[in-house]
């Protein structure tokens, strides 16, 4: 078996990330969730500046998992941080340091880039997730709660107040 690889996944790699969303989704329990496609991916992460970053954990010719993200600020320290939109390593590969692997070039990258954090959402119900958390150091927040606009309501408060 050879050494475990991470690197960022390129435009070629748009197929293999959306198998890993895919795959992401089921064990979120929302399979028919994912809208993005392979295609869009590709386009985007051919952009000059593509909308999210991802790291492709893998091993002898096989994607075990991966992590996305993008960049986000804090205002009071007045620098730049990452937001880890998704990390997901394959059921069968957990236990062998692939997350912690992610997590850990994740955290260098971000120490390289003058980041002040490094931050994620985690499903209250993921019990293993929170616990590998966790086990990393990582501190939940509890007295922050994460809000979401899409569709309708998006619309909806984008058309509040009328500009001239």
């Amino acid at each position: 078996m050879n050494e475990l690889t991470i690197r960022f996944a390129t435009e070629a790699d748009a197929a293999t990330l959306h198998r890993l969303i895919c795959d992401l989704a089921a064990y979120e329990r929302q399979p028919d969730a994912v809208e993005v496609t392979v295609a869009t991916l590709g386009e985007q992460l051919a952009q000059p500046r593509p909308p999210f970053e991802c790291l492709l954990a893998e091993q002898d010719e096989q994607s075990l998992g991966f992590a996305l993200f993008f960049p986000n600020y804090s205002t009071w320290q007045g620098k730049p941080g990452i937001y880890l939109e998704d990390l997901f390593v394959h059921p069968e590969h957990r236990r062998r340091g692939v997350g912690l692997a992610l997590m850990s070039d994740l955290s260098r990258l971000a120490i390289d880039r003058g980041c002040a954090r490094l931050e994620w959402a985690v499903l209250d119900w993921n019990e293993p997730s929170l616990a590998f958390f966790e086990s990393i150091g990582a501190q939940g927040m509890d007295a922050w709660r994460l809000f979401r606009l899409t569709a309708a309501p998006l619309v909806q408060l984008s058309t509040a107040h009328p500009r001239a």
